[in-house]
């Protein structure tokens, strides 16, 4: 009987063992969440813009219940407005069609995407012992569409072009 606690014992932190060096140290790799459903939507998640002092404090407008404010923030409105459109246009604003087409225009991007895309991820999958073990190629796969980041803004900071949101510090 005290053979068989010691076996089931040994059994049991032989197999915690095994687990815990499939952990890698509790932080959380996100590149191989799966999920059921479309997930979270990473760019719905926007800081609003930072609040105003009015100028006349008597002068407010009457608070309108589910109405918009100054701080909410505008992303579409915003993008209209740097690409040269006007956010009240509507759709067919001339100019910001005009710019966000100057280089042509292909009628079914998505789907050709969709398919290059496809056949990129079926021919870059990973070996037969990543994809059982559902380690992620993605780095690697992507390594030659890769731009580094230290390197280019040095290579426009020499021509004298600044770049007002550059990278972080590489880590030494």
């Amino acid at each position: 009987m005290m053979a068989l606690k010691r076996g089931i014992g040994l059994w049991a932190t032989g197999a915690l063992m095994a687990l815990s060096a499939c952990s890698n140290g509790g932080e959380p790799r996100l590149m191989n969440v799966r999920s059921a459903s479309n997930g979270p939507d990473e760019f719905s998640i926007v800081p609003p813009k930072p609040l105003q002092l009015p100028t006349d404090l008597a002068a407010l407008p009457t608070p309108t219940p589910g109405g918009a404010n100054l701080s909410d923030a505008t992303p579409n409105e915003d993008a209209i407005i740097a690409l040269g459109g006007n956010p009240n246009a509507g759709p067919g604003d001339a100019g910001l069609l005009a710019y966000a087409s100057r280089y042509g225009v292909t009628g079914n991007i998505r789907g050709i995407l969709a398919t290059e895309d496809l056949a990129f991820r079926t021919d870059n999958q990973g070996r037969i012992l990543e994809r059982l073990f559902n380690v992620n190629v993605y780095f690697r796969a992507y390594a030659d569409e890769s731009l580094d980041q230290h390197a280019e803004l040095e290579r426009w900071r020499a021509v004298g072009a600044g770049n007002p949101s550059a990278p972080p510090e590489k880590e030494q």
